[in-house]
């Protein structure tokens, strides 16, 4: 356990940080199916994973596999990352699971193939070691909640009840129907009837789609297509809500909103949508500025006493947290924490 954890632990050298980059795998031109951006000002510190795979409603295909374990390779290297945040570039969808369609076409040796990287994505996702974030803004099935189970934190958006209340919206709507639109019949002829009410109906439908396209639907929906969740899902889901909730959900494939997720422990925070359909990433990115201002060493040692320490019994928690303490100890943060609060000033921190 020892050396198991002292890897853990190690700090690599950091190299020259990621600018605003897409990837390309296999040295295809197809065009990349995630971009990397690390924010700069105030944010630097927060490091972006866009998943925009549209066509596929960003499925995990063996491409989109290979970009994010391409980018984290690169990214668990660079000591200025200090929040990584996992969201969509694809409006209404998080992630929509595994490619189905993809996998159709696979023998079986491949989709076992297949399925074990799948898994080490996860896994790799999961020992990052700096905190990260899922923002989910629509759909995390199957796959997509497996991803954003392997992540620290998750933030859904849920539907704003008010965002389709007449009340609220009539100014959206009112200048579709023709002036005396509610008058008799023989004063509003037929013809225009028709279009006004047609007019109506496409505002109302895009309000409806709006208002439920970028909501969070999330579940470990695969004995719904005669699978069972194979990318962690079935070991991070019971870890995270027990073993008996756990079970129901998997067993049943039932889909949950973000406000049920939040009220079941499965996300930290349930946001109301906003009209861009990104209310999930602003918050997950507000998570990440509370993050940054703290001891980035301290951080990450915190992260690997709690992961590592739900593995095991308490005893040998205890001794990972020691170990864990004592490899902050001589930091310079340390130094720093305990001046600033002799001084009753903020601290500044230097990640080492």
């Amino acid at each position: 356990m020892q050396r198991a954890l002292t890897s853990a632990l190690r700090l690599t050298r950091p190299w020259r940080p990621l600018q605003a980059c897409g990837y390309a795998s296999h040295g295809t031109a197809r065009d990349p199916e995630i971009q990397v951006r690390s924010l700069a000002g105030p944010d630097q510190g927060i490091t972006e994973i866009l998943m925009n795979r549209p066509r596929a409603r960003n499925a995990l295909g063996n491409v989109l596999v290979s970009e994010l374990l391409e980018a984290l390779a690169q990214l668990r290297a660079d000591r200025q990352v200090r929040v990584l945040i996992f969201r969509s570039g694809v409006k209404g969808v998080f992630c929509a699971g595994a490619d189905l369609k993809e996998r159709e076409q696979m023998s079986e040796v491949e989709v076992g193939v297949f399925v074990q990287r799948l898994r080490g994505l996860m896994n790799e996702i999961a020992a990052f070691p700096t905190p990260t974030i899922a923002a989910m803004d629509g759909f995390a099935l199957g796959g997509g909640l497996e991803l954003a189970l392997a992540c620290d934190l998750r933030v859904a958006g849920q539907p704003r009840k008010q965002s389709v209340s007449p009340d609220n919206h009539q100014h959206t709507w009112a200048g579709t129907l023709p002036s005396g639109s509610l008058a008799p019949a023989k004063v509003w002829r037929f013809e225009e009837r028709r279009e006004g009410m047609k007019k109506a109906i496409d505002r109302i439908s895009t309000l409806l789609t709006w208002w439920l396209a970028s909501s969070a639907v999330m579940g470990l929906i695969e004995t719904t297509r005669g699978l069972l969740p194979g990318a962690g899902g079935t070991q991070r889901l019971p870890r995270c809500l027990g073993v008996a909730l756990a079970k129901e959900l998997i067993f049943t494939g039932r889909r949950l909103s973000g406000a049920q997720a939040q009220a079941l422990g499965l996300v930290n925070h349930s946001v109301a949508q906003n009209e861009e359909g990104n209310a999930a990433y602003h918050r997950a990115r507000e998570l990440a500025q509370e993050i940054l201002p703290q001891a980035s060493i301290a951080v990450r040692l915190g992260k690997v006493a709690i992961d590592r320490g739900m593995e095991v019994d308490i005893a040998s928690g205890m001794a990972i947290e020691g170990m864990c303490y004592a490899q902050n100890i001589p930091t310079r943060d340390r130094l720093e924490g305990m001046a600033a609060f002799r001084e009753k000033r903020p601290p500044r921190f230097v990640g080492e």
